[in-house]
């Protein structure tokens, strides 16, 4: 792990599957598993994110903010710009999960990175892919309006009246916005019942965020939580990590600089929901890409000489059922709430937008995030529309613990960045010696009843998704 935070960085110490026998130096074990041999460096332990004890009361909720500027802040959240380097600037080629984030264009220098040979080299595309990324800027820089800042101001200043508009530093490529201009409404149901459990238990989103998320880390906290979970993993060493406070989203995966670079969202570094959060995009993205490169499909070619299925919603879904692993209460808020969010964005306004979310989040400023998510790739946001990305967690989530009883968990690691749907048509072209299997898939006993928790918490009736995704 290459630690990026300023002026704190720490020695690198690899630890590298290999094809040694049974026994492996230090300890390692491997068992076999449906011709994937399977390294296990820890097995799992508690996760930091089972919920406190000592905050299983149910918190007052709070009363209805009043229309404020932007600039004042919410008591807990931290200003950490003066020691936390800003995101770096807009890379020239990046390929990544679809975990969107916003990138700053304007941040400081890009990650200072030690030890650069040592790390994994992920391959560039071909001259003509470059050439392509050289006319536009890759979607994420894309769909960052260039005055959000200002546009907020605005906003908030007008008690939530105003309708932003936003400016892009290029057009936003119009098959883009054609792809993801229409909302679906197949899930809305589960959405909002896994929304309304959650208020029912905690009373308000900002209930729920104190009470199973636990106090926000500091970025010793961070640092430290980190290498253990890499170790875990068997990745130390191999990826670049950033913290920065110009996320939109928890946290996101990339390749920057051919490099695999970690960013983490420091308002959203919790307590109990970092260890998630590192499942969902190391334990999850980063795992699968790097099982990914060694496949035949690992280029577009290759997918289409396979006939592969679209692998978004499985990835996505995955990673988001991986974030809530092991937690006591492991509500699928987020998820449930962008879906619902772009829905309703669909035909209402950013103004009309923001004040219909009071009823689930108070917090103006959380509000503020996810209706900007799903107002992405609009210029008047007083208009009807959406940008329909953010559904893919909770309809790859459904499709997932819809099949999770016929899934090869495993293999579906092993074989990459692949749709659930394709696991056994490829299992016998497959590379699978010394694939990359995630330290809490050793034990799949546990893994299972973990999603089987999952359902039951979020109240998901298994009889409609049956109807809903039937086989």
């Amino acid at each position: 792990m290459v630690l990026d935070s300023g002026t704190q960085s720490y020695e690198r110490h690899r630890n590298v599957l290999s094809a040694s026998p049974q026994r492996e130096r230090g300890g390692k074990k491997f068992s076999e598993h449906n011709g994937l041999r399977l390294y296990s460096y820890l097995s799992p332990s508690p996760s930091p994110d089972s919920d406190p004890t000592h905050l299983g009361q149910r918190l007052k909720t709070p009363t209805k903010l009043k229309c404020s500027k932007v600039s004042e802040a919410r008591p807990e959240v931290r200003r950490l710009s003066e020691i936390c380097p800003a995101f770096p600037s807009p890379c020239s080629w990046m390929r990544r999960s679809e975990s969107t984030c916003t990138v700053n264009s304007s941040g400081r220098a890009r990650a200072q990175i030690r030890s650069a040979a040592s790390l994994p080299h992920i391959a560039r595309p071909k001259a003509e892919e470059i050439n392509v990324s050289r006319r536009s800027p890759c979607l994420l820089v894309a769909l960052r309006p260039l005055n959000v800042d200002k546009e907020r101001e605005k906003f908030f200043q007008s008690c939530y009246t105003y309708n932003p508009q936003f400016e892009y530093e290029e057009p936003v490529p119009t098959a883009v916005l054609e792809k993801y201009r229409d909302a679906s409404d197949q899930f809305i149901t589960q959405a909002t019942g896994i929304i309304h459990a959650v208020l029912e238990k905690y009373g308000s989103y900002e209930s729920f965020e104190v009470a199973t998320g636990g106090r926000l880390l500091s970025k010793c906290q961070i640092w430290s939580i980190l290498r253990k979970y890499m170790q875990k993993e068997g990745c130390v060493g191999e990826v670049v990590v950033n913290l920065t406070e110009d996320l939109l989203s928890q946290a996101v995966m990339m390749v920057e600089n051919s490099r695999p670079t970690l960013v983490i969202n420091l308002a959203g570094a919790r307590q109990y929901w970092l260890e998630g959060m590192l499942r969902h995009e190391i334990g999850t993205h980063y795992i699968r890409g790097v099982n990914n490169a060694r496949q035949p499909w690992h280029s577009m070619e290759g997918r289409k000489r396979y006939g592969l299925k679209p692998a978004n919603p499985t990835e996505e879904g995955l990673a988001s059922l991986h974030s809530v692993l092991f937690r006591k209460q492991p509500f699928l808020w987020r998820a449930a709430l962008l879906y619902y969010t772009v829905h309703q964005a669909s035909h209402m306004s950013f103004s009309a937008l923001f004040q219909h979310l009071e009823q689930y989040v108070q917090d103006a400023r959380v509000r503020w995030e996810y209706c900007v998510r799903a107002k992405r790739g609009q210029t008047d946001t007083s208009q009807p529309g959406c940008f329909s990305k953010d559904q893919v967690y909770l309809d790859g989530i459904l499709r997932i613990l819809r099949h999770r009883q016929t899934i090869d968990f495993r293999l579906l690691a092993a074989l990459g960045k692949v749709s659930y749907e394709d696991v056994n048509q490829l299992k016998q072209f497959g590379v699978l010696e010394k694939a990359r299997i995630p330290h809490f898939m050793q034990d799949m006993e546990r893994y299972r009843q973990q999603l089987d928790h999952i359902i039951a918490t979020n109240r998901l009736n298994e009889e409609e998704l049956e109807q809903l995704l039937p086989d």
